[in-house]
Order: structure tokens, then sequence, then C-alpha cells
């Protein structure tokens, strides 16, 4: 089970959304059958391997626009970070929830949610666990963007510090760390991404392509250790902010790039067909614009 949930992480990184929903039925029933048939130890293991599969296939849905797998895997998560002995599953359930209370604008909600992940693994994280790193830095990250879709910049500022200091933290320990076993992928290319991405939420453009410009010259390593769904994101995010300053070229380079990075990801995204349509709408404009100018020129009435 192991090596397939490991398959199904690369598929998620890859934004191979398709591919997740058809691999995860066989591992989700294989899973739901060990947790009916183990017992302790090996049981409470099975169901953190359940609750990650879930987790993977709340990705997909949310990549591919499907609420109700969405609400399927939220269920499903809930159910397996209650029977886990794991301490970061709740925490990581309160995450995946969190991103769902973005679709109602209960960013707020979501906020006070992700402190209530937060405040469950605060002995872990004091005590310097790997784990807890990960999942307090990915849930500070979370907060980060909640607040700025309040258009709070001051609590989404502090929310990135405190992921950074998380990324820090871990950086400090001493190698190697034990496997990421809840797929969190947090790193210091995530910070560098999201710290971009409340930028963008603001409505600050010139701030987020000068954190990016400062992020490729100090830490061009880390962000190419990313994985291509957050690649994939991140050149979704310099397009809006490129389209903002009216620089339509490099927004369509910056769409181009997104899509060849994650197809499926970037296909599907509402936001990048927001780019898309208003980039199309101002070539019309500017084509509009040419032609009316030129028929005035020539004399001729329209």
């Amino acid at each position: 089970m192991v090596a397939e949930l490991d398959a199904v992480h690369a598929l998620r990184d890859a934004a191979g959304y398709r591919d997740i929903i058809l691999a995860l039925p066989s591992l989700l029933a294989e899973t739901h059958a060990l947790i009916a048939l183990a017992a302790g130890h090996e049981r409470e293991e099975a169901f953190v391997v359940y609750g990650i599969a879930a987790k993977a296939a709340h990705t997909a849905g949310y990549g591919l626009g499907h609420p109700e797998l969405v609400a399927l895997a939220t269920t499903a998560i809930d159910w397996a970070a209650r029977n886990s002995a794991d301490a970061m599953m709740p925490a990581i359930a309160m995450h995946i929830r969190a991103r769902d209370m973005w679709a109602t604008n209960s960013t707020a909600d979501a906020l006070a949610l992700l402190d209530r992940g937060l405040g469950s693994i605060e002995d872990e994280w004091t005590a310097g666990d790997v784990h807890a790193l990960r999942t307090w830095g990915s849930l500070q990250l979370r907060a980060a963007v909640s607040a700025s879709r309040m258009k709070n910049r001051p609590e989404a500022e502090d929310r990135i510090a405190l992921a950074q200091e998380a990324a820090d933290r871990l950086s400090a320990v001493p190698g190697p760390h034990p496997a990421d076993r809840h797929e969190l992928t947090f790193s210091q290319g995530n910070v560098l991404t999201h710290a971009v991405n409340i930028a963008i939420e603001m409505g600050d453009a010139p701030r987020a392509l000068a954190l990016n410009d400062k992020a490729l010259t100090r830490h061009r390593k880390a962000l190419a250790a990313l994985p291509p769904s957050r690649i994939g994101h991140h050149h979704l995010d310099l397009a809006r902010a490129w389209l903002w300053q009216s620089h339509r070229d490099r927004a369509l380079y910056e769409l181009e790039t997104a899509e060849k990075i994650a197809p499926q990801l970037i296909r599907s995204h509402p936001i990048a067909h927001a780019v898309c349509a208003r980039l199309i709408e101002a070539e019309r404009a500017s084509t509009h614009e040419r032609l009316r100018r030129i028929a005035n020129r020539f004399g001729l009435d329209r």
C-alpha cells in the first residue's frame, strides 16, 4: 500500500489528477479492508494511509472542479483523522477543510479552524518533531492565504513569517529526515511562492513581481525543487500579476508556461480561464481601436 500511495503522491505532484482518480479506488478499497480486519497499531496506520489517499482525492477533485468528490474526500479524511493515533492527522483534516471554506467565502472561519489545528500540534512543534514542523508550516501558509483573501495584509504577512520560521527550523534539523508521510511537500520554495500568491490576493502586483525577482535571485534552487503542480500555480499567479501591469505578452507567456508544466491543473482552473478571457478581451479591444484609427485616416465611415 505504501508503494501505491507513493505513486499517487507522484501523480499529485505532477498534477496528474485524472490518473489519481483512476488509481485511487483500488488503494482505498484495499486500505478499507485492512481497517476492517486489522487491530492495534496496524489498524491505526491503515487509517493514516486511507486519510492521505483521501487527501489526494480531494486535491484531484479540487483541481478538476468536482465538488462532489471534494465533499466525499473531506468526509473520509475527517473519519480517518478521528481514528488514527497519528497526532498530525486531525490538524491535516482541518487544513483540508479550511480550503473548502474558501468556496463559500468563509475565510474568517477557515482562519479560526487553522488556528485550532495549530493548537492541536503545539507540543510537537515546540519539541521540533519533523512531521510537526511540516504540518505547522503548511497550516500557516493556508492561514496566510486565508488572511490575504480577507484583505488583512498584516495578518497574512505575519503568517508567512511563521511559515518561514518552520522552514528554517526544518532546514536546521540534522538529516536524513523521515519521509513526508502526510504528503504536505512543505519547503522553503513553498513559502516563497505563497508570499507571491498573497501579494496577488491583496491586489499588489508590483510587490508580487518584486518578491518573485528576489526569490529567483536568492533561492532559485528552492523554487526549482518544487513539484510541477506548485510551479504551475506559481506561473499562473505571475500571469495575473503581469496582466494587472498591462504586460499582456508577458502574461500570456506565463500562462503558457503554467499550462505546459501542469496542464490538467491550469486547463481546469477558473483563474486561468479568467486570465485567458481577459487577454482575449484586451486583444479585441486593441485591434478594434487600431482599426478605428486607420479607418479615420482612410476617411471611411463606420
